[in-house]
């Protein structure tokens, strides 16, 4: 299949059972629902234990590693490809947490590497819903030796020195490898992160498994993977000690900025419409996820249109990436979480995090 014939790319379902997963995914993806505690849905994967399946168009069938080996660098962008071979750097999911997951800490590159052969992995999330009351820890309250850290994780104290923020719908959070977290209950996420299942378990509130047997800690090796750091961030013009919530605009009728990274660039897209979006620049694939509100996508080069759904997520090649985005219903808005790799002003391999930390109009 050569280049010319690629196109947008939707996936075949891709559920995960959980212990701390909840009943709200099947019906906000338009599913019949269950009362199986579902808590991740892996939008785009080529992690090897749960590769994603295309389920629209002559790739419908295939696995996206396969179609990513087929078309290369036309599929991930030329710079992406040199950078990373026939693999797709990012993992994308939806996850709705009815209990809290574990506190937990993934390991940087260098350090996965070399204990795992693996990508370490730093990963954002966008709240889609909160209940009231809901909240989720990012990052530390107060500095603390590897010492203390082991002896609050083995008394159960450990969350009293962590960052604990209530959230609500649109709030955006950063977590670059080495920064403590947890989700809890309550929640409905998107999750953008690199490709890698690495994560080291600290503390599970000593709850079993699914199998009625505790889940493993990895309290050990977690403890040259933490940032003990406390972040202090500029927050509406000031510095506000820790405040690890990223501050971006909601503007309607445009792609407001909220994270930018070396490993992704993160848009949120809050149209109501048609809407434009020109991304051949980037020289990267592009990740949408439809947050809220069904849209077509109508890639310009080759006419191709398909529908997106809400909670469904689809993926645009590097080739074609000039596109529009239709809402469906123009009394509502549409909201897409679009992310890529961004290759256009900077060198991926000496970037710097930038935070956008702008004022909500």
């Amino acid at each position: 299949m050569a280049f010319h014939n690629l196109y947008p790319l939707l996936f075949e379902p891709n559920l995960h059972t959980v212990v701390w997963g909840g009943n709200r995914l099947r019906p906000y993806k338009g599913m019949e629902p269950s009362t199986e505690p579902i808590g991740e849905s892996w939008e785009v994967s080529t992690v090897p234990s749960s590769v994603s399946i295309v389920s629209n168009g002559a790739y419908a069938g295939h696995s996206l590693q396969h179609v990513i080996e087929e078309q290369g660098a036309a599929l991930l962008g030329k710079a992406v490809h040199e950078r990373y071979g026939n693999q797709m750097p990012l993992l994308v999911k939806f996850i709705d947490a009815a209990d809290d997951l574990s506190i937990q800490v993934h390991p940087n590159d260098e350090l996965a590497r070399k204990r795992h052969g693996k990508n370490g992995k730093t990963e954002c999330w966008y709240i889609i819903d909160a209940k009231p009351g809901s909240y989720l820890y990012a990052g530390m309250k107060e500095r603390i030796t590897p010492y203390e850290y082991q002896r609050r994780v083995a008394d159960g104290t450990i969350c009293e020195v962590l960052a604990k923020h209530k959230v609500k719908s649109g709030d955006v959070f950063y977590l670059p490898a080495g920064r403590i977290h947890a989700i809890c209950g309550g929640i409905l996420l998107a999750e953008v992160q690199q490709s890698s299942d690495v994560t080291y378990r600290i503390y599970d509130y000593n709850r079993p498994g699914l199998d009625g047997k505790p889940r493993e800690l990895h309290t050990e090796l977690a403890v040259d993977a933490i940032d003990f750091s406390v972040d202090a961030t500029p927050a509406y013009g000031r510095f506000q000690e820790k405040e690890y919530r990223t501050i971006y605009n909601e503007e309607t009728d445009r792609a407001n900025p909220c994270i930018e990274s070396p490993y992704f660039t993160v848009r949120l897209v809050d149209c109501v419409d048609s809407f434009h979006r020109n991304l051949i620049k980037y020289d990267s694939f592009i990740i949408t996820m439809c947050i809220e509100g069904d849209c077509e996508i109508r890639i310009r080069q080759t006419a191709d249109s398909l529908l997106l759904r809400q909670g469904h997520t689809c993926l645009i090649p590097a080739s074609i990436a000039d596109y529009d985005v239709v809402p469906c219903n123009p009394a509502k808005h549409t909201r897409l979480l679009d992310t890529y790799i961004d290759n256009k002003d900077r060198s991926l391999a000496s970037a710097v995090t930038r935070f956008l930390h702008i004022s909500k109009k």
